[in-house]
């Protein structure tokens, strides 16, 4: 009963997330991204039990047939959602909350040779875009979301957005992003907003001054 509540739910997360999905049986049978994650519950469930070879070999082949790469050691939580999927790499030592959606090309890496715990915890509600890299033992808290192609390589507070290379944070405390919005194109960036300040200054500075010349 346990197995059939995990697979419902990564089943109904996919509709909840994806207006492409139409029928179960479309994504039993043509979503890499589900099959990466049923072949990674298999994996795990061994890796457990401390049986050796065969998680790997399980991931191994998902990697093949899916083009995404999950380590039978990673611990992946309910309503666990991969968009398209081509490309993502999940580590270890990686722990990832409930809900948390990942697009096509993410990384969930490690930054070194280092032992023990070596690559991110994720919260729940976390929605991470197209090409983003999230390496190294960090924290990313509740209801972020991080940008298309970002790199970010420390913690995020929970309620935040993150962009950029490297990921800079955009607090949104008391306005929670879901992971349902997946709007990468609207997320803000301070920089060029500050770019937009600087040169909408300088316009009022130089009418002043040619206001300034026609009272002379």
């Amino acid at each position: 009963m346990r197995w059939v509540k995990r697979i419902t739910e990564d089943l109904h997360a996919v509709f909840e997330r994806d207006p492409a999905a139409t029928s179960r049986w479309e994504v039993l049978l043509a979503y890499s991204g589900f099959h990466a994650l049923l072949a990674h519950r298999v994996a795990h469930w061994l890796w457990g039990k401390n049986i050796p070879i065969v998680p790997r070999l399980i991931s191994q082949l998902a990697r093949w047939l899916t083009g995404i790469e999950i380590h039978p050691g990673a611990q992946i939580g309910r309503g666990f959602f991969i968009d398209h999927g081509m490309g993502v790499v999940i580590g270890e030592t990686a722990v990832l909350g409930d809900f948390v959606t990942l697009f096509q090309g993410v990384t969930l890496g490690g930054t070194g040779k280092e032992r023990g715990k070596r690559h991110p915890t994720l919260g729940n509600h976390v929605v991470v875009g197209a090409g983003a890299k999230v390496l190294g033992n960090i924290t990313i808290g509740d209801f972020v979301k991080i940008g298309a192609n970002s790199v970010v390589l420390r913690s995020v507070p929970s309620n935040s957005t993150v962009i950029g290379i490297p990921g800079r944070i955009i607090k949104t405390i008391g306005d929670r992003v879901p992971e349902a919005t997946m709007d990468h194109a609207n997320i803000p960036d301070p920089i060029a907003e500050r770019f937009d300040a600087m040169e909408q200054e300088l316009i009022a500075l130089r009418k002043q001054m040619e206001q300034s010349e026609k009272e002379l």
